[in-house]
């Protein structure tokens, strides 16, 4: 039976077909449609496989984890960015070991389209010292679910899958395998290994180093790495992951060039030596940082012989594309022509009707009294908001950045510091931020712009609705600078006078300007009224 399917979502049916029993996730593109096949799944609902999205990746991993301490099979699944929130456990867990197989999913964004940088997770992968996978088309992604849980019970480490938005957001027929049952639960006879004091900690690190060999062997040995040699002295290529398909589409029935595709990780050091010997030139063809281009450098004396990205061959940023490649393989030399604009190109907008538009109109009649650079962003919809017309926000870092930086603005003598961060921000990282800035009562003002969802990438439920007002609380905020409005042209001026009072606060003030989503659908609408009148 074929289905087709994005290579997100060929990756999600492979892990349930694989035995899952739960996927962890926060929201992020290119990676959003892997947790969200699974929640839609009615074969996911028949298991009962844990759906439900995690407040931040670090708690998405660290649950993974304790699903994979009772023996079950469990997915973890994030963007680039989101390995770095999650670095922490991720990095333990490696020396910890795991039981029930555990697969982390990390989509990469080359040429970034909806992220702040490029940053390949493979290094990440290298750095823990973990077996890493890399499909190079949506089978490949289907069919690595199935081998990447395999791996992880065999050598009780975690592994790493990185996609990229290529492969993550097109579409190919694919063919599906027979089912395997989830695990029982089953706990580990010794749970040392994940005490992490120092005395385990340093038997379990020397457990990982010798596990190195083991999984170069794994590496040399699987399928997935393989070497097709063409005629003697010719051109070597090295191509991992997506940029296979790029490599395969120039050459077509082309055998002259010798080609050695990687798909797992540690590279097979003999197969990269015996491409090395038989060929002139080894070019090196990546999606992504410079990491196999690297490594050969450290392998081999005549780096002259080794091109690629650091030599200029290949461009260092961006996605590659079969004519990047085709050019970097010496196949045509003149500039391509340019496709024709036939619209003309614009930046991204907030919504018609949208609520942070009325929120930034709000601030935006203050900046002529408190200044143009005294607004930090975050990530989200609203980030938008540094983009003409309106131009209100002056930072956009990482998630929960907004708070912080505007506290270190403040203490540096800055007034009139407004930080601007989303209700599914806020929660995910800006909490301690908070905590930071009323211990010390900074004087900031904080507006958190909840719309009830996580509604940059496809209005997921936010973790904060209904919750808002009593974290804060908690966390110690002031009742009397703890303000709500609502984001509406009807109440310009009084949203207006409200925050340029709490502007003149010498302390942490919170306003929280609630209006959901526009683009929640009458019945998600529904749904949160009851959440929140449940909780009040």
């Amino acid at each position: 039976m074929k289905s087709l399917l994005l290579g997100n979502e060929a990756l999600a049916q492979g892990s349930i077909d694989a035995g899952l029993s739960g996927v962890y996730a926060y929201p992020g593109t290119p990676s959003t449609e892997i947790t969200e096949y699974i929640q839609k799944s009615k074969l996911a609902r028949e298991l009962k496989i844990h759906t439900t999205w995690s407040v931040n990746e670090k708690t998405a991993m660290e649950a993974a984890l304790g699903m994979s301490y009772v023996g079950k099979r469990a997915m973890v699944v994030m963007k680039h960015v989101g390995l770095n929130v999650a670095s922490d456990v991720f990095m333990n867990m490696a020396v910890s070991g795991v039981n029930g197989g555990l697969v982390v999913v990390v989509a990469d964004d080359p040429s970034m389209h909806s992220s702040q940088n490029e940053q390949d997770s493979r290094f990440y992968g290298k750095f823990a010292m973990i077996p890493i996978l890399e499909p190079s088309n949506q089978q490949e992604a289907y069919d690595m679910m199935f081998y990447a849980f395999d791996l992880s019970e065999e050598l009780k480490l975690p592994v790493l899958l990185r996609l990229v938005t290529r492969l993550s957001h097109s579409r190919a027929g694919i063919e599906i395998r027979e089912r395997r049952n989830p695990n029982e639960i089953n706990l580990p006879l010794d749970t040392s290994r994940f005490a992490l004091l120092p005395m385990n900690a340093r038997k379990q690190y020397d457990l990982l180093v010798n596990k190195q060999d083991s999984l170069i062997e794994h590496s040399q040995n699987s399928n997935l790495n393989r070497l097709k040699k063409g005629k003697k002295g010719g051109v070597g290529i090295i191509t991992c992951g997506i940029a296979y398909n790029y490599v395969m589409e120039n050459l077509g029935e082309d055998e002259s060039h010798s080609i050695l595709k990687i798909s797992q990780y540690p590279l097979p050091k003999e197969k990269v030596k015996e491409l090395y010997d038989h060929c002139e030139k080894i070019l090196v063809v990546e999606d992504g940082y410079t990491i196999v281009e690297e490594l050969l450098h450290n392998y081999f004396d005549d780096n002259d012989k080794i091109k690629g990205k650091l030599s200029g061959d290949l461009p260092r940023t961006g996605e590659l594309n079969p004519n990047i490649v085709g050019k970097s393989l010496g196949l045509f030399q003149e500039k391509l022509a340019s496709i024709p604009s036939v619209v003309t190109p614009r930046p991204p907008q907030l919504c018609e009707g949208c609520g942070h538009i009325d929120l930034f109109n709000t601030i935006n009649e203050l900046i002529p009294e408190i200044g143009d650079k005294n607004v930090f962003g975050d990530i989200g919809c609203y980030a938008l908001g540094a983009l003409p017309p309106l131009g209100t926000i002056n930072t956009l870092i990482d998630m929960g950045a907004s708070i912080t930086m505007a506290k270190g603005a403040a203490d540096a003598g800055m007034e009139n510091a407004i930080a601007v961060i989303g209700d599914s921000t806020f929660t995910h990282s800006g909490m301690t931020g908070l905590l930071d800035a009323v211990y010390e009562s900074t004087p900031i003002t904080i507006i958190i712009s909840d719309n009830s969802a996580v509604a940059m990438t496809g209005a997921q439920e936010s973790t904060a609705v209904g919750r808002l007002h009593k974290i804060c609380l908690g966390i110690g905020v002031h009742p009397d600078h703890l303000k709500t409005i609502v984001p509406l042209k009807k109440n310009h001026e009084e949203n207006v006078e409200l925050l340029r009072n709490e502007l003149k606060y010498k302390g942490v003030s919170v306003i929280i300007s609630e209006r959901p989503c526009v683009r929640l659908s009458r019945d998600q609408k529904e749904v949160i009224k009851a959440k929140i009148a449940a909780l009040n």
